[in-house]
């Protein structure tokens, strides 16, 4: 059978090749010399044929000039090296020679959900009403320039082409001397930022992937989805159906973040919406070109007339709204909104004549026509429609009841926030149903804070409801936090109901968040405005971060329970928007798994859920990549949907109950109560150095004098992971199911993990993430940066580690971690040694930045995060 893998490592091999070749153009050949020394120490020292001293010796002899093109001589390999994965996924997918069939493929999932008795019929209703929102985030966890990201889509379409031509093929040469020339582009292109991306730069961020990858993936996709319908049910999605839409929070995420306010806000939205007219119009205009012929029916005749190419004429009126309209959005960005002219707002006022070529196409005999880019264009339209990405807004609950403080306190009724819960729902409810205005129309002069709530309420209530999400509340605790925020959009004169999503994110308020959801529900006024349908977000980097990674999952997974169970007896539709990262620590890990593993009934046909950072252009950076993971999502929604999990055993949950106690035991321990944990987290990780790092928009801290507990999820994540320690993934877990081995309950814990989705995808989550935990290189960091007296700590947390990665193959009865998962473990043991130089290097570079730093130490130092980070494949 055809090795699958040899490809990826002529990829590997070729464009390690051309760096090297690269490097030593630049730097000489005596560099080039010195970095291969290092690179295969590394190799010899992971292989056990060399001990790390020497190693770490050839990092330290290295001259400060040569600090910065070292450490990017590895980052650079390491992006090219999951660029070659990347593309290979689709090579394999794409391959005539397979290993085996791939369970996650449409095909399979439609004849599995059918196979468990369910009727296409059922399958074909469901499908039609599927609603996932794929919520794209621009937390700082993208370390590469959006230049660098142009630059590897190409080099993945040159290996593509690659594959087609023969090895002494002429064309061979060109594509190569092409692919030479873009490492060289990225070689010579400085890979950190000189300033950190405002807002706006990270919404076009976002855009750039639809615009390069998505607006091509989303059609195919759709086509795929249609032709497997069609062979199991005999029908095919309507024209308006979006299985799958797109949303953002660049620029609608104030939380914690000033630099989101409301001016940026709508200028994001305007840009999205100049956005879409730019790319609708590169769909009208070839649709122009191909819709050349005559025929049509007389519904079309009587609105363009008498003429010989009716289609045409028709389109050319569309085409010019549409640059009116993206006119219209440039010069509202220029000089503040205005009115537009003969312009388009609403996705019905475009879809209305394409419609009518529809029909006039297919009255004549053309289907095939019009099955083709027109379909294609109706299909673009209902998923991105004219503003591209549906907008959520993301304010903290403190800032709304900041402004009922100071509204309070000025009509001399007391401070709001003092106020019980029955005192704050009567104040709200009664000013909701008030027809007088609640703001004072003179002698009042609101805060700063307050006023930039109130103008951003402002901004949300003119839009286009098309254009907007959700608005989701942070730190919400209670039904006030919603009814907060309906008062001030009612006072800001909106006209329609936006969705309101409260965010439970730390345990306590995930235990809490049935009840107060159920609450809600009982209030009349509330059950009018939801109109039968409640959207709740689930939070998973700040729970995990507040309680640990097992007591989080556990705890979400029982919110989840709750939230569907009060729903169903509301006679409420929920929506769950899963708010998940990159990684494990902030509930991270393969889609299609994590919404295969949700409580039964939870997934019903609809799903949010965040991408973030790095994850965006993983998922959906490349087309084939894209398409791929689109089938992913959908295929496990309409399988959790149609033929959801097992509902577990009381005992399950019973031992559930007792790990994730134990855990959440060890955890707090540690992180709240050791009162070394905190120095020795700064001393040994880069935390501090983080904010160096002009990696994303808002600040590493919610509070700039705050400790551990105020920083933000993603750089806690983040620095654990440059150390190779990745604490919070797994502290606490590994205590608890320790104690549970040895109290005897191995078989039990088999049991679940073969038995139970939920935790068969916890364990599997943990088991990856003690494949890339490297205890070694933690203890260098140790020792280069933590005083000899909180060592002992590190001791523990290490001893720790090693357990618990003793103990994930014993339970699961293999001889070593992802036995099962060949892929991934190969994947990370292939980019170990060229990890390791940057760890080492790093751990010598914080040393001496703390003790006197100087530009070119700083320089390396930020270059080895970004290294690490692509080595790791995430970064927070």
């Amino acid at each position: 059978m055809e090795d699958l893998q040899a490809p990826l490592r002529d990829d590997v091999r070729l464009m390690g090749k051309l760096l090297g070749q690269t490097i030593a153009r630049d730097q000489g050949e005596a560099f080039l010399a010195k970095l291969e020394r290092i690179r295969k120490l590394s190799k010899a020292a992971r292989r056990g044929e060399a001990d790390t001293d020497e190693l770490v010796q050839a990092l330290q002899q290295l001259d400060e000039h040569e600090l910065v093109p070292m450490a990017r001589s590895f980052g650079q390999f390491l992006n090219l090296a999951n660029l070659a994965e990347e593309y290979h996924r689709i090579r394999r997918r794409n391959s005539l020679v397979v290993t085996r069939p791939d369970p996650q493929a449409l095909d399979r999932v439609f004849d599995e959900i059918v196979e468990a008795g369910v009727s296409p019929q059922q399958l074909a209703d469901k499908a039609a009403a599927l609603r996932i929102d794929l919520v794209l985030t621009a937390h700082p966890t993208e370390v590469n320039r959006r230049t660098f990201i142009q630059k590897y889509e190409t080099m993945a379409e040159l290996l593509e082409k690659l594959d087609r031509e023969h090895p002494l093929s002429p064309r061979t040469h060109d594509l190569t001397e092409r692919l030479q020339q873009l490492i060289t582009e990225a070689w010579h292109t400085n890979e950190i930022r000189s300033e950190r991306p405002s807002p706006v730069d990270e919404a076009k961020w976002g855009f750039a992937v639809i615009e390069n990858s998505l607006w091509e993936a989303v059609p195919t996709f759709l086509r795929h989805f249609d032709r497997e319908l069609q062979r199991v049910s005999g029908t095919t999605l309507p024209y308006d159906a979006a299985p799958i839409r797109f949303c953002s929070w660049m620029g609608g995420d104030r939380d914690g973040n000033p630099n989101v306010t409301a001016t940026v806000t709508e200028q994001v939205l305007l840009l999205a919406r100049w956005m879409a007219a730019d790319l609708l119009l590169g769909d009208i205009s070839k649709l122009r070109h191909e819709l050349s012929m005559g025929r049509a029916s007389d519904e079309l005749r009587q609105v363009v007339g008498d003429c010989n190419e009716p289609y045409r004429v028709l389109l050319r009126r569309v085409r010019q709204q549409l640059i009116n309209t993206r006119d219209w959005a440039k010069s509202c960005l220029d000089q503040g909104w205005q009115p537009g002219e003969d312009i388009l707002l609403q996705d019905n006022q475009l879809l209305e004549p394409l419609l009518l070529c529809d029909r006039s196409l297919r009255e004549c005999g053309m289907e095939l026509i019009a099955d083709g880019c027109l379909r294609d264009t109706l299909r673009r339209i209902a998923c991105f429609g004219l503003s591209l990405v549906r907008l959520d807004i993301r304010q903290n609950a403190e800032r709304h009841a900041e402004v009922f403080d100071e509204l309070t306190e000025y009509y001399d009724l007391g401070r709001y926030s003092d106020w019980d819960e029955t005192e704050k729902q009567a104040y709200l409810l009664s000013e909701l149903n008030s027809k007088r205005p609640l703001l004072p129309q003179r002698g009042w002069t609101p805060s700063v804070n307050v006023q930039e709530v109130l103008d951003t309420c402002a901004v949300v209530a003119r839009q286009d409801p098309q254009s907007l999400g959700s608005y989701v509340i942070s730190m919400a605790s209670s039904p006030s936090d919603v009814l907060a925020v309906a008062l001030l959009l009612k006072e800001s004169g909106i006209e329609f109901n936006i969705p309101i999503a409260p965010l439970f994110e730390t345990l306590a308020d995930l235990d809490r968040a049935p009840a107060a959801i159920d609450t809600l529900l009982k209030v009349d006024w509330y059950r009018d405005y939801c109109a039968g349908h409640q959207e709740v977000m689930i939070g998973y980097s700040d729970s995990s971060k507040d309680a640990g990674a097992l007591a989080a999952s556990w705890g979400q997974y029982r919110a989840q329970q709750g939230l569907t169970e009060t729903c169903r007896n509301h006679g409420v539709d929920l929506t769950l928007f899963h708010g998940r990262g990159g990684t494990v620590g902030r509930g991270g890990g393969p889609s299609h798994t994590a919404i295969l593993s949700q409580p039964p009934g939870s997934v019903d046909g609809s799903l949010r859920v965040t991408e973030q950072g790095e994850m965006i252009r993983y998922k959906f950076g490349i087309p084939d990549l894209a398409v791929r993971n689109l089938e992913l999502y959908a295929g496990a929604v309409l399988e959790a949907s149609l033929v959801p999990p097992v509902t577990p055993k009381p005992e399950w949950c019973e031992l559930m109950d007792q790990l994730a106690e134990r855990a959440h035991q060890e955890y707090v321990s540690l992180v709240r109560n050791n009162p070394q944990f905190v120095p020795y987290f700064r001393q040994l990780t880069p935390e501090q150095e983080l904010a160096k790092l002009p990696l994303g928009s808002r600040p590493a801290k919610r509070k700039q004098d705050g400790g551990v507990e105020s920083l933000r999820a993603i750089p806690w994540i983040f620095a654990w992971t440059q150390t190779r320690l990745l604490l919070p993934a797994w502290l606490g877990s590994g205590r608890a199911l320790t104690e549970a081995c040895e109290q005897q309950q191995q078989d039990k814990l088999r049991e679940l993990i073969g038995q139970w989705p939920f935790f068969n995808a916890y364990i599997g989550m943990l088991e990856m993430v003690l494949a890339k935990a490297e205890p070694a290189i933690a203890r260098y960091y140790e020792h280069c940066l933590v005083e000899p007296e909180l060592r002992e700590l590190g001791s523990r947390l290490r001893k720790q580690l090693r357990q618990t990665q003793q103990l994930i193959p014993q339970l699961k009865q293999n001889d070593q971690l992802l036995a099962d998962n060949e892929v991934i473990r190969q994947s990370i043991q292939v980019r170990n040694p060229y990890i390791d130089p940057l760890h080492y290097l790093q751990a010598e570079l914080l040393r001496r930045d703390r003790q006197g730093s100087n530009q070119v130490v700083e320089q390396a130092l930020m270059v080895t995060m970004t290294g690490i980070a692509a080595g790791m494949r995430n970064t927070g």
